[in-house]
């Protein structure tokens, strides 16, 4: 799994730092996770082609989130989008995206389904499933945790031993199934070791709620907001937003792994600060940058 953090500013940009989007490619996916304004342009600074996005995540219908995305559909119908694009998003997404599509001119060349999400899985394929959990922002929002499904590792000296040439049916046990060689059956649980998957939480806009929790729960990387540092608590309070102990406090308790910082206010133009007070409540903690890269 890789992660690119596309924007990591919060309502306002900066120089540095542009709108909030963060790109998941997992397997033969691609995910882009909010598109807020310019996302389309930091995916070409960064080398990434626009067809290459195979599902968007909106995690709420704030300017910051979604502000580039009538010009990112737009580009990828100009640029020969050829599949179905899945954008799943909070209760209402499906009038906004209409909303959308009435305000703007779109040379709209391929299909997109809109599908409205509540908590709890709503994708799985053979790599990986998507949740989604409610968060408290003071509009509907979700955040997102993607968890992959863990792959089968042959058992080489238990095969080898056993004579099992290299092919199908060295496929057929990585596929978790047991096999027959020489008139006996070949147990996949011998015959292979199961690895676990990794799991990536993403939490935007919101405080410190039950939801939050949850996504995060015992995952190997999160991603969180941090717009402000503890001074501000009660102005993250009055609108919705998190400071970087709250933060800390929430992968602390979740027994996250990892925690990546994002989404910052503007007023902030080194984040150091905000990295070294998550670290007071958590050890493996850093702040976001944009075009930052993280292999899961």
């Amino acid at each position: 799994m890789q992660i690119i953090f596309l924007g990591t500013s919060s309502m306002v940009p900066t120089k540095e730092r542009n709108h909030s989007s963060i790109l998941v490619s997992s397997g033969s996916e691609n995910l882009l996770v909010d598109c807020g304004e310019g996302t389309q342009r930091q995916l070409k600074i960064a080398g990434i082609k626009l067809t290459k996005i195979t599902k968007i995540l909106i995690s709420h219908w704030h300017g910051d989130h979604v502000l580039g995305l009538p010009g990112l559909i737009q580009s990828m119908s100009s640029s020969g989008y050829n599949r179905i694009l899945n954008l799943y998003g909070p209760k209402g997404t499906k009038k906004l995206v209409e909303k959308m599509f009435e305000v703007f001119g779109f040379d709209k060349k391929f299909e997109i389904i809109v599908n409205e999400i509540k908590s709890g899985k709503f994708f799985e394929n053979d790599e990986f499933v998507l949740e989604t959990g409610q968060l408290e922002h003071n509009i509907e929002t979700l955040g997102y945790r993607l968890v992959e499904k863990g792959k089968r590792k042959i058992n080489i000296a238990y095969v080898k031993k056993l004579g099992v040439p290299d092919g199908p049916l060295l496929g057929a046990l990585q596929e978790g199934k047991s096999i027959a060689w020489k008139g006996k059956k070949v147990d996949v649980k011998k015959a292979t070791n199961l690895g676990e998957g990794k799991s990536l939480a993403i939490i935007t806009d919101t405080v410190p709620c039950k939801g939050a929790y949850k996504l995060a729960k015992d995952a190997d990387l999160l991603i969180s907001e941090a717009t402000y540092a503890s001074d501000l608590e009660e102005k993250g309070m009055e609108y919705g937003h998190m400071t970087a102990k709250q933060a800390a406090e929430i992968a602390n308790r979740s027994n996250a792994k990892q925690l990546i910082l994002t989404h910052f206010s503007a007023r902030y133009k080194n984040t150091s600060d905000l990295e070294d007070e998550a670290r007071t409540y958590f050890d493996n903690v850093i702040t976001a940058e944009d075009f930052m890269k993280i292999n899961l």
